[in-house]
């Protein structure tokens, strides 16, 4: 059974997300979803990966999980390194140059 965060450490993440890093989920959705993403939300997370729902441009909806780059997770701080593992990772998947990380 993955591991679950608790309920306020996972609304803070999706909530920098979802506000300071849109263009991330559409870079991840593009990365790795099904259909061409006008937008993505994240929508959860827990030890095994991220959850998004993907919109695409006539207004489909669908689902995407994505399986964290390290490997499963159990603590607050592996959050922030698997996302930022996981933009670098579709980055190099569409062949995009990274922005620094501070």
């Amino acid at each position: 059974m993955p591991a679950s965060f608790a309920p306020e450490i996972v609304a803070a993440v999706l909530r920098h997300m979802n506000s300071d890093h849109t263009d991330d989920n559409v870079l991840i959705a593009r990365a790795f979803g099904d259909i061409e993403p006008a937008e993505a939300e994240m929508t959860g997370f827990d030890g095994d990966g991220g959850d998004w729902v993907v919109t695409d441009v006539a207004g489909a909806t669908a689902p995407l999980r994505v399986a964290w780059p390290g490997g499963p997770i159990s603590e607050r701080p592996e959050v922030r390194r698997e996302i930022v593992a996981l933009y670098d990772a579709a980055c190099t998947r569409l062949g995009v140059e990274p922005r620094p990380h501070a």
